[in-house]
C-alpha cells in the first residue's frame, strides 16, 4: 500500500527512532545510499522556500535521484486541471511527490489520488520534515530524546503543532507558550501556557519561529506587539536548563523573535538544524520509496 507522510503521525515510536538512526548514518556518509538511483521526485512549491528546496534538491541528488521542481503556475493546476488528475499523471512519472502549500486539504487530496508516496514540505497545519530535523538536532546534542523537554515560545503555528505531535511520539515533553490570541488550538501532546518563563523552566531546548509568517503580513504590527514578550534572549535561556540550546526553523529576524546574540552565539544549534533537514529528509525518502 502506498505510504504518505502528511502530518508525521504516520510514524510510530520505533520507526521514528530508526529513521533518526538512519539520518545519523547518512549524515556521516552522505553518498552511501543510492535509494533513488534512476528515479525522479516531484517537488511542488506554492510557497517560497530556501531551506526546504535546497535540502530536498541536494538530498535527492545524493540519493542518486533527480529532483523535479515545479511551481503551481507551471502546472495545469493553475488552469483548472483537477488535483486528482495531476496526482494520477505525476504518479506515472515520479517515484514520490512533495508539496509545499497552504491549506492541508490540497495535500490530502493529492495523497488520495496518488499511487506513489506524497510527503508534506509545509502546509498551514503541519511541518513534519522540520520537526524530524529538530528531533535529530536535539538527539545529536543530548544523546537521547526520551525525557528531554523542548519549549516553543511564540505563535502557535504549524511548526509548534508538528513539534507537539512528533515530540510526543519521540518521548519529548513539549511546552508551548503563546499569547492567548495565538495559542495553538489543537496541541495534542503538548502543555500550553501564556507564560514563556513557565514554558522554558527546565527545558533542554528553547525554540522560536518568525512572528510574521507567510500570509500574516496584514496583521504584522499587532502580531509583533503581542509576541514581543516571547523573544528568545539570553535572559530567557537562563531560565531553562543549564545546558539549554536555542533552536529556530529559520528564516530569522534578529531583534524580533530572537536576539542576534543568541542566533549567532554559542548557545544555539540553529545552523545544525538547517543542515539536518537534508539528512532527516533523505532517511524519510528511503522509508517512503522502499
Amino acid at each position: 500500500m502506498t505510504r504518505h507522510l502528511l502530518t508525521g503521525e504516520e510514524l510510530g515510536h520505533d520507526e521514528l527512532v530508526a529513521l533518526l538512526d538512519r539520518a545519523d548514518a547518512l549524515k556521516a556518509a552522505p553518498l552511501s545510499s543510492r535509494a533513488l538511483e534512476g528515479a525522479s521526485v516531484a517537488l511542488i512549491f506554492e510557497k517560497h522556500s530556501t531551506r526546504t528546496r535546497l535540502s530536498f534538491e541536494a538530498g535527492i541528488f545524493e540519493l542518486g535521484g533527480q529532483p523535479v521542481v515545479l511551481r503551481r503556475d507551471e502546472l495545469h493546476l493553475s488552469r483548472g486541471e483537477s488535483v486528482g488528475d495531476t496526482a494520477r499523471v505525476l504518479s506515472r512519472h515520479m517515484a514520490a511527490i512533495g508539496l509545499r502549500t497552504g491549506a492541508d486539504a490540497l495535500i490530502e487530496e493529492l495523497a488520495e489520488f496518488a499511487t506513489v508516496p506524497v510527503f508534506n514540505m509545509l502546509t498551514a497545519g503541519h511541518h513534519p520534515c522540520q520537526a524530524l530535523a529538530d528531533l535529530m538536532t536535539l538527539r545529536e546534542r543530548f544523546g537521547r530524546l526520551e525525557g528531554l523537554k523542548l519549549a516553543y515560545v511564540g505563535d502557535g503555528n504549524n511548526v509548534a503543532r508538528s513539534l507537539a505531535l512528533l515530540g510526543a511520539i519521540a518521548g519529548v515533553e513539549v511546552a508551548i507558550a503563546s499569547p492567548p490570541q495565538y495559542t495553538l488550538c489543537d496541541a495534542r501532546g503538548a502543555t500550553l501556557t501564556t507564560d514563556p518563563g513557565e514554558a522554558v523552566a527546565g527545558a533542554h531546548a528553547v525554540y522560536a519561529d518568525v512572528w510574521v509568517s507567510m500570509g500574516d503580513e496584514d496583521t504584522a504590527d499587532e502580531r509583533r506587539a503581542a509576541l514581543a514578550p516571547y523573544r528568545i534572549d539570553d535572559a530567557l535561556l537562563d531560565r531553562a536548563a543549564p545546558d539549554a540550546i536555542a533552536l529556530h526553523c529559520l528564516p530569522a529576524h534578529p531583534g524580533e523573535e530572537i536576539t542576534a546574540e543568541v542566533l549567532y552565539g554559542p548557545r544555539q544549534r540553529i545552523w545544525d538544524q538547517a543542515e539536518n533537514r537534508r539528512h532527516a529528509q533523505k532517511a524519510l525518502l528511503e522509508l517512503l520509496v522502499r
